[in-house]
């Protein structure tokens, strides 16, 4: 496992602009990368059809005469970042851009760098830099016509971070007391601007760390998370790993033989306001996913049946489906019963080893998300890996692709 250093403070930007990797390129005449997606990280894309009427479009009985066509709509790029004494640029495929030189943005408020593009007819791909030297890393950003485009750009953090932050967390609803881990990524540690996501995730003392992991191994998510941060495939997030206890079995089984009910209200009433307080997190349900593997997958199913309020996105990796009877297959069945449900589901498991993953109650559970209305690839996700087994070494394998559709692309 590697501890991550950091290249973060602005004054050593010139060191850190050396173009060696795909996030940060030099100028050429050509995009710093070959793909991008079309919402910004660190904060969700606010859109907006400026060549809409106020009104939504409703028809006017009036007949007086239209104005004259006013031209093609003001198209908006919003870069927060503190900067300092920088300046930001941008470079791009259209509009007054080009990928060979930037156009200085406007400084404004609260470490907002503004450009408008008013004769913008196509999409177009764009990249903020730093000083028009240092690329900001990660894929392209992609800007539509007539789009205020929120960016939040990192340009040197390479690597995230992750510690116990809190070694003697205590609850009062679940009497115990447990560590829990922090893992801060990329943009988080570089733009203090930007608020992210926020992936709750079990048996936190097996997310990052072999030499703390049961059998000595580890999940990645650090190395995950990172990766993705590069590359677009999921979206950037913190990640608050909760440890398990010698309680473990009864904390992860649902009622009336488990505490899982008071594991999960420990989670939405003590840790997650915890964390809100401190952290920039995004805070909303959309924003909020929970995610883990075994019986650990098995409470992340039980709390998007009753709390989907809180978690949004949900993941269930090789779920102990078997317990007592498959009795959450029942409550899944409720689901369309709740007040909300889970926006998104990833649902998996293996096929081989001594159980063959409970592949085929897994199998079950998946069918039971699709009777609730689920769809394949939009509001559920599941997979069989062939070949797979019930551990850590599988898990990691599965993760990245688990948070590509549960967290969706990073750009």
């Amino acid at each position: 496992m590697r501890f991550p250093i950091l290249c973060v403070f602005l004054g050593a930007l010139a060191a850190c602009a050396a173009p060696q990797s795909a996030g940060n390129l030099p100028a050429t005449g050509t995009p710093p990368d070959g793909g991008s997606s079309s919402s910004s990280s660190g904060a969700p894309s606010n859109g907006n059809d400026a060549g809409l009427p106020a009104d939504g479009g409703a028809a006017d009985a009036d007949p007086t005469p239209p104005a004259a066509d006013a031209g093609p709509a003001l198209t908006t790029v919003r870069v927060h970042y503190p900067a300092g004494t920088h300046a930001v640029a941008l470079r791009g495929s259209g509009g007054s851009l080009s990928w060979d030189k930037g156009v200085a943005a406007t400084a404004g408020a609260d470490d907002t760098w503004l450009l408008t593009l008013p004769a913008l007819s196509a999409p177009i791909e764009l990249k903020p830099l730093l000083d028009d030297a240092t690329w900001s890393r990660g894929p392209n950003y992609k800007l539509a016509p007539g789009q205020v485009l929120d960016v939040y750009p990192h340009f040197t953090v390479k690597q995230g971070t992750y510690a116990v932050h809190w070694a003697q967390f205590t609850s009062k609803i679940l009497p115990s007391t447990r560590g829990i881990w922090l893992y801060l990524p990329p943009t988080y540690l570089e733009n203090t601007r930007a608020r992210l996501p926020v992936l709750y995730m079990h048996d936190g003392q097996n997310l990052f760390d072999a030499s703390a992991a049961f059998g000595g191994n580890e999940w990645k998510v650090d190395e995950t998370m990172d990766a993705a941060a590069e590359d677009g495939s999921a979206r950037e997030a913190i990640v608050v790993g909760i440890e398990n206890t010698a309680d473990r079995m009864n904390e992860y089984t649902m009622p009336p033989s488990g505490k899982g009910d008071l594991y999960v209200k420990m989670i939405t009433d003590e840790i997650k306001p915890m964390v809100d307080a401190e952290l920039r997190t995004l805070t909303t349900r959309d924003q909020t996913a929970l995610c883990g593997s075994s019986l650990g997958g098995l409470i992340s199913t039980y709390a998007g049946v009753y709390h989907s309020d809180v978690f949004g996105l949900v993941g269930a990796m090789s779920p102990s489906t078997w317990w007592n009877g498959t009795q959450i297959l029942g409550d899944v069945a409720k689901v369309p019963q709740q007040a909300q449900r889970p926006l998104k589901v990833y649902v998996d498991s293996g096929d081989s080893g001594p159980s063959n993953d409970d592949v085929t109650n897994t199998a079950k559970l998946a069918q039971a998300y699709k009777t609730d209305g689920y769809a394949e690839g939009t509001t559920l996700h599941y997979v069989v890996q062939p070949g797979g087994q019930h551990s850590e070494v599988y898990w990691a394998e599965r993760l990245p692709g688990g948070l590509a559709f549960l967290l969706g692309p990073g750009r």
